[in-house]
């Protein structure tokens, strides 16, 4: 059972500047900008300068209100997500050995997110297991070299809380009182590869206010915005470096943020909720062809329940979720490999559900001196009518 969030003020953490990034034993971060430049210097496990690297993965957003009520379920909604490109990403990490600082910068305008965090108080680094952890909603995903650093806190008059007899969901508070609470993790480079790693966002903001109904009734209102983001960084490989010949295998991890929601011609006021998937995955590489496929196997986690509407989803935690794509290998034009799925499907109880795939996405590049190591981001659109399904993600892998 997760336990409750210690916060900070807001007040507090701006007087320090936002966050503190992690780096111990080496966890660094820098990569290739838009045009795909090399920084092969050996030193992504071991840092010694700083170095800012440009992501692939995809961003989501979802902004919508609940009532004590609990008459109207989750309303006023606005969702958003998008998937960026080996070489259009709004995706930045900044990595400093010196100081251990990371400054994260999402400024993506199709995903309706644009924050940039910086992480540089020791005490932003954060794990699951004592008293202070990180904070609802995040994945836990053991032997996996994971890091995890964390800004944010309460703030306004009112106070704002966890249920302690339900502490898979959103706190409660009262009126005018607030949070906003960022958390960034990444697996430590060295931990499955050592030129690219990947890493996730979370963003929970939470207003609450009190409002007055027709009947000059008052009750509670609160007003949630949730952000999140799946992406891979590193150092990535000169296009004159890239086989020309032979095939390769990738193998290596995987991490998705989604919302499923197939619910709403059976019933509107069903709630939307994000979870987490994280797993593994294959890509194989014909270089001669300029030619990959890919395929994703993963597990899900449950969501963090909202407190003012019911708990219905669709898919639960502990569901299996595999998908399989292709495409090709473009390095001038697109700076890496692109591509789209062929099939998606979750898998629970004995039984498969396909997603019916509206558009999808593979994006990817190649990571090391010489192609040593994968590295991208995907998306999966549901097309169903009256349907809410979107899973964004990112994948590494490195050869045997």
């Amino acid at each position: 059972m997760r336990k409750p969030l210690l916060l900070v003020s807001l007040t507090a953490l701006a007087a320090c500047s936002g966050g503190g990034p992690q780096t111990a034993g080496g966890t660094a971060v820098t990569g290739g900008g838009a045009p795909a430049v090399s920084n092969n210097n050996g030193t992504f496990v071991n840092p010694t300068q700083q170095k800012t690297y440009s992501a692939i993965g995809g961003v989501q957003h979802y902004a919508y209100s609940t009532d004590e009520t609990n008459t109207r379920q989750q309303f006023n909604q606005l969702y958003a997500g998008n998937a960026s490109t080996a070489r259009n990403s709004g995706i930045t990490i900044s990595y400093d050995p010196r100081d251990a600082i990371f400054e994260l910068t999402i400024a993506d305008g199709k995903a309706a997110v644009n924050q940039t965090i910086r992480f540089q108080d020791p005490a932003h680094r954060t794990d699951f297991g004592g008293a202070s952890q990180p904070q609802g909603g995040t994945p836990d995903i053991p032997g996996k070299g994971i890091q995890y650093l964390q800004v944010g806190g309460t703030g306004g008059s009112g106070q704002l809380r966890y249920d302690l007899t339900q502490s898979d969901t959103f706190p409660i508070g009262n009126a005018n009182a607030s949070r906003d609470v960022s958390t960034f993790f990444y697996q430590k480079p060295g931990t499955t590869t050592s030129y690219v790693t990947y890493a996730g966002y979370l963003r929970n903001q939470t207003s609450v206010v009190e409002v007055t109904d027709p009947n000059n009734n008052k009750h509670l209102q609160q007003n949630n915005i949730l952000d999140r983001a799946a992406f891979v960084f590193g150092e990535r490989t000169d296009n004159a470096n890239v086989p020309k010949t032979g095939t390769a295998t990738y193998t290596g991890d995987m991490l998705a943020t989604m919302v499923y929601n197939p619910l709403f011609d059976i019933d509107p006021t069903t709630p939307s909720y994000l979870q987490w998937i994280s797993g593994s995955q294959t890509t194989n590489v014909d270089f001669g062809a300029n030619t990959f496929t890919t395929s994703l196997t993963g597990t899900v986690t449950d969501p963090l329940y909202d407190v003012y509407t019911s708990r219905t989803h669709v898919v639960n935690g502990g569901a299996s979720f595999t998908a399989s794509g292709a495409g090709t290998i473009d390095l001038v034009n697109k700076g890496g490999f692109t591509g789209q799925f062929n099939s998606a499907s979750f898998s629970q109880g004995g039984s498969t559900s396909p997603v019916n795939i509206a558009g999808s996405s593979i994006d990817g590049a190649f990571y090391g001196p010489k192609a040593d190591e994968v590295g991208g981001g995907f998306r999966v659109v549901g097309g169903t009518p009256d349907q809410r399904i979107d899973i964004l993600g990112a994948f590494t892998g490195k050869k045997p």
